[in-house]
């Protein structure tokens, strides 16, 4: 059975740093591209970030560059988002994904929700 279990989100000041986690288990990781993407309340669903199989290339959206870093353990089958210097237009549940391509999303997790607030 595949499995992408979320961890690591909750309340959090704006200019404050939070770290994602997802881990997998079930499918071949170190095959797959994976990805985080996120959903605000009323918006549609939206790439944050993605990292190939290897690990050595990234991709992220354009108000997250400088701020958010994508990373993977392919050893320990887990992906990381390390969200630094945070928003509140970065309040959204977050969900770790998995594909075969770089924007795939043959797999997803259930979530993790992110809240950014003073």
């Amino acid at each position: 059975e595949v499995q992408l279990v979320e961890s690591g989100g909750g309340l959090v000041q704006p200019g404050g740093s939070l770290r994602l986690s997802c881990a997998a288990s079930g499918f071949t990781f170190r095959g797959y591209y994976m990805g985080w993407v996120r959903q605000a309340p009323g918006k549609s669903l939206e790439w944050v970030s993605t990292i190939n199989p290897r690990g050595d290339s990234t991709n992220s959206k354009d108000s997250v560059k400088g701020r958010f870093t994508i990373s993977r353990d392919n050893a320990k089958n887990t992906l990381y988002l390390q969200m630094n210097s945070l928003k509140p237009e970065d309040t959204a549940m977050y969900y770790c994904a998995a594909g075969q391509t770089r924007y795939g999303r043959t797999y997803q997790g259930q979530g993790t929700q992110v809240t950014v607030s003073a």
